[in-house]
């Protein structure tokens, strides 16, 4: 069942993904980062999906965050690690960022740290889903599966 329902939802995400090509152009000015719902917002990872039915969770969601700053800066948690860059959403459900500086500390050998960061140089689209945020990658079809931050 969930299964079914990542694969859908999927194939919604990556067709709002098909219309945007290439990486985030950072030197442009978005259009309306407040338009696009998530300026100011805060998300806990809850799993990697890949299209090659392979998942990743983590140990502890709060370990694995998302800030989308109204500034266009993005700031992560990545379990002992932190990574910062900038956002932008040309339209709805369009989502690029710009590069990822991240320190790069020895996690615990059980850490997604890396993979997770990994992600966003590929992230081109996002669906907000009964309070949840899915954003989708170009290069593998991975969905990023966020709740919100308390």
């Amino acid at each position: 069942m969930l299964r079914q329902y990542l694969a859908g939802l999927a194939a919604v995400i990556l067709l709002q993904a098909c219309s945007v090509s290439g990486p985030a152009n950072t030197d442009a000015e978005p259009v309306s980062r407040e338009g696009a719902g998530l300026a100011g917002s805060r998300w806990q990872l809850v799993a990697i999906q890949f299209m090659n039915d392979t998942a990743l969770a983590p140990d502890d969601a709060a370990k694995y965050t998302l800030d989308f700053g109204a500034d266009g800066r993005a700031a992560m948690r990545a379990d002992c690690n932190r990574g910062s860059g900038s956002w932008q959403s040309a339209a709805p459900g369009q989502l690029g960022f710009g590069p990822i500086a991240a320190t790069r500390a020895m996690c615990p050998p059980a850490s997604i740290s890396d993979r997770y960061l990994a992600q966003f140089e590929w992230v081109r689209s996002y669906v907000l889903r009964d309070g949840r945020l899915y954003l989708a990658t170009e290069a593998d079809g991975a969905i990023l599966e966020f709740a919100p931050a308390p």
